[in-house]
């Protein structure tokens, strides 16, 4: 069982990657921090009016965590994905690889011993604003509440992330085509792969 987990800001590309991947990668399975969201009326308000969904707070973080486990446990039995995977090597087809992405994940403890690899896909401020204006949440994005909330939570678990000497990241540009993003992150899983078959 091969753990990977892709972390990002808002937008920033994660959830597309990972799908890519699976179709690339043998045995491949991806659980979303997205499906752990609270419903709005347990999600707390701040002084703002702005809902805190930025926060592990707004997550049913142990939830998370057990789906995870449970997966590692019985990958063959968790509804994984076994089709043949395009250009698998034979000698990877018995490898199961649970993908798991999210926007908090590398500042939840729990989580912490259950990765193979990490990556986090950064964007400038500009381009990230540009790109969650063009998508539709539910409930809807109130005014301000990217400047006065979201972007502000993303500096603080960032930093909070950088400042964390033993967590060994992989930073990702994800101003950068998919194409590119999806040939690294496959390339280095795959020697990431053969390195622990040894």
């Amino acid at each position: 069982v091969f753990t990977m987990f892709s972390n990002s800001v808002t937008n920033g590309g994660k959830t597309t990657l990972a799908e890519k991947l699976q179709k690339m990668l043998p045995n491949c399975d991806i659980i979303s921090q997205d499906d752990f969201f609270k419903p709005e009326s347990e999600v707390e308000t701040d002084e703002h009016g702005f809902k805190l969904y930025d926060v592990l707070d707004a997550l049913y973080m142990d939830e998370m965590v057990t789906r995870i486990r449970n997966w590692m446990k019985s990958p063959v039995n968790s509804g994984v994905v076994t089709e043949e995977p395009q250009n698998t090597c034979d000698n990877l087809k018995n490898v199961y690889i649970l993908i798991v992405e999210g926007f908090l994940l590398y500042n939840y403890e729990p989580l912490n011993e259950l990765w193979n690899r990490r990556y986090f896909l950064t964007l400038p401020y500009e381009e990230c604003k540009r790109r969650r204006s063009t998508r539709v949440y539910q409930p809807a994005d109130t005014p301000g509440y990217f400047d006065g909330h979201v972007w502000p939570m993303y500096l603080k678990y960032k930093n909070e992330l950088e400042e964390n000497a033993s967590m060994q990241v992989d930073y990702l540009d994800g101003t950068k085509s998919q194409e590119e993003l999806l040939s690294y992150v496959y390339s280095d899983v795959i020697q990431e792969l053969y390195r622990l078959r040894e």
